[in-house]
């Protein structure tokens, strides 16, 4: 694992439990709004010695109830189930987040066992994601992989949410109304508003706001059925 960044302590990342935090470096994925651009690039490995990190986790038994892996992308690390196996066995939930561009490695951990709680970003309307991942033409087709992954989360049986960061001028409230269409009743579904603090295209303009309460309760209203809310 390349790890980018630790965090010893967060009380709303994993819902309903105590965790720390692993970053992972490496994306394939260029959202312009991302706001960890030093984890988009392996350059190289740098970053955090693991063995800080299983120090506060064994030090933190007891306290720490589960770990959180963000990045970066995590599922595009081959040794993410080894990792993921070391925490489990240490007594911690995993809560795993995933941008969906890797459906053999999500598939793997679901058939391990190895993930409590998954959160899968869901850039935009399925025909607008490019607009938003801006994946290289070599890498495409992105959006069968991130679909497949998405029917595989849904379908694990495991406790999972669904997210959308908005970005002014590229998402509407319809692509919104039109994303809801996509869950199923009793899903979780968040709209997180924008940062704009240290995005990887520093050209975005900073003025640009869509009113998330608003937008929340107009798709409350349509879909009575999900669990909305904004973060």
């Amino acid at each position: 694992m390349i790890i980018g960044g630790f965090q010893k302590l967060s009380l709303i990342d994993f819902p309903g439990h105590i965790a720390s935090i692993v970053f992972t470096k490496g994306c394939l994925f260029r959202c312009p709004y991302c706001h960890n651009p030093e984890l988009v690039v392996y350059k190289d490995k740098g970053g955090i010695d693991e063995k800080e990190l299983w120090k506060h986790l064994n030090k933190r038994r007891g306290f720490i109830e589960g770990v959180c892996i963000t990045g970066g992308e995590p599922t595009l690390h081959k040794d993410l189930p080894e990792f993921i196996e070391k925490i489990k066995n240490m007594g911690f939930l995993v809560k795993l987040d995933t941008n969906g561009i890797t459906p053999e490695m999500v598939r793997g951990l679901i058939d391990k066992k190895l993930v409590d709680y998954f959160a899968m970003d869901i850039k935009h309307t399925w025909d607008k994601y490019q607009s938003i991942a801006n994946v290289a033409k070599e890498k495409e087709p992105i959006l069968s992989r991130v679909r497949e992954t998405f029917d595989l989360i849904r379908n694990s049986g495991v406790a999972h949410e669904w997210r959308t960061t908005v970005l002014p001028g590229v998402h509407t409230a319809p692509d919104f109304m039109e994303i809801a269409g996509y869950f199923r009743p009793g899903e979780k579904y968040f709209i997180q508003q924008i940062s704009y603090i240290n995005n990887l295209d520093r050209n975005l303009d900073k003025t640009k706001k869509i009113d998330t309460g608003a937008l929340v309760g107009q798709l409350r209203a349509s879909f009575p059925q999900l669990a909305i809310d904004s973060r």
